[in-house]
């Protein structure tokens, strides 16, 4: 999954083999169906789990993840394992060096020793679900998958250890600087600026959708004291998208650096630091491999770790260390999950303040009226330096660089309540987390955030919340749906003269095209496609080079620059490259948008919409190569919720891609329709609602 075969040359850390981990022990009989409680499946495949205690309703969700996602689950916990080599052979063995170097299965069961005996007997309770559905679905999970049964509360600890820390903040491909970034967006909307008085929250993830750690699952989970609905990331066992009739909270990945890979300098049999030559903590472990023929052959592996970390060459020969915050916070999930059953929002606040989620921007809105944006995650203390300074390769040869504290919650930038009534994230630094800001990035340490630019699609969710005047609700979901190219209304009213004034008759034919053009990437768009394709020749490097606008991006008009053209004729001469590559790769320059980008899972095919958020697009689709024809979504629109927090709530939302992988599922595709239409689903939140939609009703 993550990295590549040729990363991983001379490892790297002190640690141990992977080792099997156990299931979980039973005392007697098995629990008779039903006596736990019972998942209610609604016309979607959403999971409504009943439980008669936490415990429960954690087991019904295990249950509920391996019917629909038990494939991907379970592999997932094999990988974290550092067994998955072992499982699946050698092409896995990349995955398993990564994990087994930075000591991810041994520390997992040091965290789930530290968890609460609650929560352990809780994280126990899902795996179980995971393995009685197996168990009463024989051929349900893949055989090739199976082999990783049963799992235990250590295997979830351990993927979830691995997907924030080792996937989030230090994944292995970090370390050569080819990190694809992020995409979410996030709103919360006060009584102040609601027209009806009730506060409101987007929950809006972009992420992969090929199936992986990253896919996402919704469901509803109840127990006494316990509602919680939203989404999560397969294989995790709490919400980490939730709403009640209270409260709700949202995540976007954020800029926060917590991991730091250290540059070493070679010296001897050893590594210099302070003018001395250190040697390298070393040992030896192994694990195995299954060869084509079913044998397993054992790979032996030299771990060495340095004062800063466990130690890696890379493919370039340089030797580094690599250095991560937050490995002695084994609480993020029992945090998760007390945010989701918090009563109060100076409660929330105080599950806040533990700082045990490791990283990633966090918004709540409540009916209380409150909303807030917090900048959250375990960042490292540094004397000087900016964000460009530490996620470089740092020196490591100095103790000077060697970080040894984190910052606490009252030192992260945060907007609470504020004047304007809203805030949003969208990935950007925190500084325009409301606009007028709140915030400025000069009044805090340079390290915490880059300074700017914020993106066109930072800009453009501002701008549909600073620019309204009350939302309703039925508003709110419209903006949220927006297709507008914020990109277009910069640069097509310098652009449009220009190519009017060309003699060339193609040139003359696509000015009039973008012209009429709505600027709405949808699917009957004749002018979408070849707006798109000349922006990637007039701003290259993915939609951010700024070098051909006239105006560039200023922290004193943070949501309205860059703008403007700088040089009209070579815009033009752009448009002819465009124009060109229109007719060979679509055939003509005025194709529909939603004839070539499609929305195609399994037999479902629709057209598409929405596209590339760096064009500020809010609606956010990043589409693939063209295949066949076609082109499809390779990352973007996943969950979204949309909900207002009147009595009683009214919740809308979405599961792009469905919400199912198992192979037959009927709800792989069965979403697509109301992505295709630019609608959402009402989310039903009460067993009433349930009843009426009712696919069937699994008793645990």
């Amino acid at each position: 999954m993550i990295g590549k075969r040729s990363f991983l040359r001379g490892l790297l850390l002190t640690g141990a083999a992977a080792s099997p981990l156990g299931a979980v022990a039973r005392a007697g009989p098995p629990p008779k169906p039903g006596s736990r409680g019972e998942i209610l499946w609604d016309s979607y495949g959403v999971p409504h789990v009943y439980g008669k205690d936490e415990a429960a309703v954690f087991y019904g969700f295990g249950w509920a993840q391996a019917q629909n996602h038990g494939d991907i689950v379970v592999h997932l916990y094999g990988e974290a394992r550092g067994r998955a080599a072992e499982y699946w052979g050698e092409k896995f063995a990349h995955s398993d060096r990564w994990v087994i170097a930075n000591g991810i299965p041994e520390r997992a069961e040091r965290w789930f020793k530290a968890s609460s005996p609650q929560f352990r007997r809780n994280l126990d309770a899902f795996a179980q679900g995971i393995n009685d559905y197996a168990a009463a679905h024989p051929g349900k999970i893949d055989p090739k998958v199976a082999v990783v049964l049963p799992v235990s509360g250590v295997d979830v600890m351990g993927h979830a250890h691995r997907l924030m820390n080792y996937i989030y903040i230090a994944p292995e491909e970090r370390t050569t600087g080819a990190v694809e970034p992020p995409g979410s967006n996030a709103w919360a909307v006060a009584p102040s600026k609601s027209a009806s008085g009730h506060s409101m929250l987007l929950a809006n993830p972009h992420l992969p959708w090929p199936t992986s750690f990253f896919t996402y699952f919704e469901a509803d989970l109840n127990g006494p004291g316990i509602k919680m609905y939203g989404a999560t990331q397969v294989g995790l066992p709490v919400l980490r998208f939730c709403f009640n009739d209270r409260m709700g909270f949202t995540n976007t990945v954020n800029t926060l650096l917590g991991a730091t890979t250290y540059l070493l300098t070679p010296s001897g049999d050893g590594y210099l630091f302070d003018g001395k030559t250190l040697p390298f903590d070393v040992r030896t472990t192994s694990f195995k491999v299954r060869q084509a023929d079913g044998s397993l052959q054992t790979e032996t592996l030299t771990l060495r770790s340095s004062v800063h970390g466990p130690v890696f060459q890379r493919p370039d020969g340089k030797l580094i260390a690599l250095r991560v915050a937050g490995l002695d916070r084994p609480g993020g999930l029992e945090q998760y999950w007390d945010m989701g059953r918090s009563k109060s929002v100076a409660e929330f606040e105080q599950i806040l303040r533990r700082l045990q989620v490791s990283k990633f921007n966090i918004v709540y809105a409540d009916k209380e009226g409150h909303i807030q944006y917090m900048d959250n995650g375990i960042l490292p203390k540094h004397p000087s330096g900016d964000v460009a300074y530490w996620d470089g390769l740092v020196p490591g040869d100095t103790s000077a660089t060697l970080w040894t504290e984190v910052h606490g919650y009252d030192d992260l930038p945060k907007v609470i309540d504020p004047p304007t009534g809203w805030v949003q994230n969208t990935n950007d630094p925190p500084w325009v987390a409301t606009y007028p800001q709140a915030i400025h990035a000069a009044d805090y340490p340079a390290y915490v955030a880059p300074p700017g630019p914020e993106s066109l699609r930072s800009q453009q969710s501002a701008h549909l919340l600073h620019d309204a005047r009350k939302i309703g609700y039925d508003d709110f979901v419209a903006r949220k749906l927006s297709t507008h190219t914020l990109m277009a209304d910069r640069v097509l009213p310098d652009l449009i003269p220009a190519a009017e004034a060309d003699p060339d008759p193609e040139v003359k034919a696509a000015a009039a095209l973008l012209k009429a053009w709505d600027r709405e990437t949808v699917g009957d768009s004749r002018a979408a496609l070849l707006f798109e394709t000349w922006a990637a020749k007039f701003s290259p490097a993915n939609f951010t080079s700024q070098a051909n606008y006239k105006v560039k991006w200023s922290a004193a008009a943070p949501i309205d620059t860059p703008a403007g053209i700088a040089d009209p004729a070579k815009a033009v001469t752009l448009l002819k490259a465009a124009i060109a590559e229109m007719k060979t790769k679509y055939g003509a320059i005025d194709r529909p948008f939603g004839e070539v980008s499609r929305f195609h899972i399994d037999n479902v095919n629709l057209p598409g919409n929405g596209g590339f958020g760096n064009t500020g697009i809010f609606r956010t689709i990043t589409w693939g190569p063209l295949k066949n024809g076609e082109r499809t979504p390779i990352h973007g629109e996943t969950w979204v919720s949309l909900v207002e927090f009147s009595t009683p709530i009214k919740a809308r939302g979405l599961m792009s891609y469905g919400n199912a992988s198992q192979p037959g599922s009927p709800h792989r595709a069965d979403q697509l329709k109301h992505l295709s239409d630019k609608t959402l689903r009402t989310l039903w939140t009460t067993r009433a609602e349930v009843e009426q939609h009712l696919e069937a009703r699994t008793p645990i």
